[in-house]
């Protein structure tokens, strides 16, 4: 099995078939290594088979190499085309949004400061100001757990330097009564990335890691989800509970299923 440290990921390039709880599908690996057994996903995915390099049945797929696997589990009816799936930690959240703002990012943006002590976020604070540490920030939860932050109205994809999240969304802090900072609201609305409220944790672990504190919860939980319909493929915020498309109208999928095509 992986541990924390190898960070295996799998990009989706092709579903290839699938049945009941379970999918095969052609995947890159483009990170680490990931091997028969492994969880992905934040352990909504089992890899039971790994058929690479022209020969059946392996034991793993490694970085740059291509493979078609057998995944099982509640998570497959999330899976898309381009959604990359980690075997380290909380899912992987890929940019969602439009191509055209990526691009414009480009390719080597070195991303939000990293907050990763009570340090880094003094001498960040310290620079703002305090007209703007009233209003809320961009803030992102990287790849490997870090808290990143940039100014309101900022693309979350660069603030993450336009690799994948664990988390996104907007932070509002307040001094902590015991001196310091706290986050005094945060939520997870990201069209950029449309994480699920699950991430919460990886919120939680970013702050507690640099220092901070916070509610305990998101204050404002967003739920994203894709419309399954061929011709639609809606972004939608659900409401009330409602799953419904506000598009079209088709009934939204109960599993986050929002990764961009």
């Amino acid at each position: 099995m992986n541990t924390q440290g190898d960070e295996g990921q799998l990009q989706i390039y092709e579903t290839e078939e699938n049945g009941p709880g379970w999918t095969r599908c052609v995947v890159r690996c483009v990170g680490g290594v990931v091997r028969r057994g492994d969880r992905l996903d934040g352990g909504r995915l089992t890899v039971d088979r790994i058929d690479a390099y022209m020969k059946v049945d392996v034991d793993f797929v490694d970085a740059a190499h291509a493979a078609r696997v057998l995944l099982s589990g509640p998570g497959v009816s999330g899976l898309r085309r381009s959604l990359v799936i980690g075997t380290a930690g909380p899912r992987l959240y890929g940019y969602t949004g439009p191509p055209e703002i990526r691009r414009a990012v480009g390719w080597d943006h070195p991303g939000g400061p990293v907050i990763g002590a009570a340090a880094d976020f003094a001498a960040w604070a310290a620079v703002q100001s305090a007209a703007d540490l009233a209003e809320p920030f961009t803030y992102v939860v990287d790849a490997r757990g870090r808290l990143r932050l940039a100014p309101r109205r900022s693309e979350h994809v660069a603030c993450a330097g336009g690799g994948c999240v664990r988390a996104a969304g907007e932070i509002t802090w307040e001094p902590s009564p015991a001196g310091g900072w706290s986050a005094a609201e945060v939520n997870n609305f990201s069209t950029g990335y449309a994480p699920d409220p699950e991430c919460w944790p990886s919120v939680a672990a970013a702050l507690e890691t640099a220092g901070l504190g916070h509610p305990g919860r998101f204050t404002h939980a967003v739920t994203f989800r894709r419309c399954p319909a061929p011709d639609c493929a809606q972004l939608n915020v659900v409401r009330d509970g409602l799953y419904v498309c506000a598009v079209c109208g088709a009934t939204l999928p109960a599993e986050w299923n929002a990764a961009a095509e």
